[in-house]
């Protein structure tokens, strides 16, 4: 499936896959004369975004401001060229993930020329300041618009909308497994790209159709989630949420689920040595020396491993028996937070079965070759052994 995906079928296949429709209304005038890419172009965008907010836009948007940067990369699935469409952007993507912003920047030069924003602009910049920038849309997260009244209202957006400003609520991060079709059906529509948002939405469901027919049913796997592994004493952990969310859509269960009162905590280095898990999962990036695991675009995958050894080592790990069995791994930390969770999952689920034989490295190759602006380079997952 390439990107330039044909037409026919496409639109009912997206709306499949995202589980509710994105509706886009026409003139009422008889437009059947009109080429169909004219039509497009003409017609108004009525949309339900992930707050079940309608959101009407005269026309796919030029101005883009990202309030969180790193949605560049699920804007880079759908469009070959999507810094094109940036009025400004945050800049959490330069802090939390440096590696990918430097190859973001040398593949796409004219991105050192959008305005950077600072890591949360709704807080860290005034509205005033994105109202300069004159954008036909600002793209938000969940996270950006935090935090929500108890009738889910935030004044975040409040404020944004009383400047006038269109504002689109998409999300990959909260609850990725469940927001991550709807969400790219959105930018599919905004950004004018719905072929390739419904090539990939096929793709993402085929894949998990065929992860849940490989699954061996059974008990839950116990694994022992350390975050952020080497960023900081040993061992933040998940219970609920995100990597924990993919374990058990695998078959694994984060022990931390049984210790921690909340979804993140720092679990007692006695439990963890006496929890007997008989996998240990960290997740890691760039560190910037701060001895975690290596991880992200142009990290050799022997890099990766030794640091992921270096680091058990240096957190005294390596004595815990899912280390001395080599049923010790890491995955990149922003899997968290993109449809490429899909790799992750079939990572994590060879790792918890034993002979399982999914190959996540054809899948990234598939995407790379098919979807991606900027091509995922480097390594992603590595384990203590081969």
């Amino acid at each position: 499936m390439s990107r330039r995906a044909s037409e026919p079928g496409r639109r009912g296949l997206l709306r499949a896959a995202a589980g509710f429709s994105l509706p886009l209304a026409l003139p009422a005038l008889a437009l059947p004369a009109l080429a169909p890419g004219l039509a497009r172009a003409t017609a108004p965008l009525r949309l339900v975004d992930l707050l079940g907010r309608g959101v009407t836009l005269p026309r796919p948007p030029r101005r883009i401001v990202l309030a969180q940067g790193r949605l560049l990369g699920m804007m880079g699935l759908l469009h070959p060229d999507p810094v094109s469409l940036l009025a400004g952007w945050a800049s959490d993507m330069q802090q939390a993930l440096p590696d990918e912003a430097a190859a973001w920047a040398r593949r796409f030069p004219a991105l050192a020329g959008v305005p950077a924003l600072g890591r949360r602009i709704l807080a860290d910049l005034s509205v005033e300041a994105v109202l300069a920038l004159q954008p036909d849309l600002v793209l938000l997260t969940r996270g950006a618009i935090a935090p929500l009244d108890a009738r889910g209202g935030s004044e975040v957006l409040a404020r944004l909308e009383r400047l006038g400003l269109p504002c689109l609520v998409v999300d990959f991060m909260a609850d990725p497994l469940a927001d991550t079709l709807p969400s790219l059906a959105l930018l599919g529509a905004v950004l004018d790209r719905r072929e390739q948002a419904a090539a990939f939405a096929a793709l993402y469901r085929a894949e998990m159709a065929r992860l849940d027919a490989a699954l061996p049913r059974g008990a839950e796997v116990p694994v022992l989630l350390h975050n952020n592994a080497g960023g900081r004493e040993c061992c933040y952990s998940i219970a609920q949420g995100s990597f924990a969310d993919f374990l058990r859509r695998v078959g694994g269960r984060s022990i931390a689920a049984g210790l921690l009162p909340g979804a993140l905590g720092q679990l007692s280095r006695e439990s963890v040595m006496t929890a007997d898990a008989p996998v240990y999962l960290a997740t890691g990036g760039v560190y910037n020396g701060r001895g975690g695991v290596a991880l992200g675009a142009g990290i050799a995958p022997e890099v990766a491993r030794e640091s992921l050894a270096a680091m058990l080592r240096a957190q005294k790990l390596d004595i815990l028996p899912a280390a001395r069995a080599g049923r010790a791994h890491a995955l990149w930390l922003g899997f968290n937070e993109t449809p490429l969770h899909l790799v992750a999952l079939q990572a994590l689920a060879e790792w918890l079965h034993p002979g399982l034989r999914l190959g996540p490295e054809r899948l990234l190759e598939r995407v790379n070759r098919d979807f991606a602006a900027l091509p995922m380079e480097g390594c992603y997952w590595t384990s203590l052994r081969g």
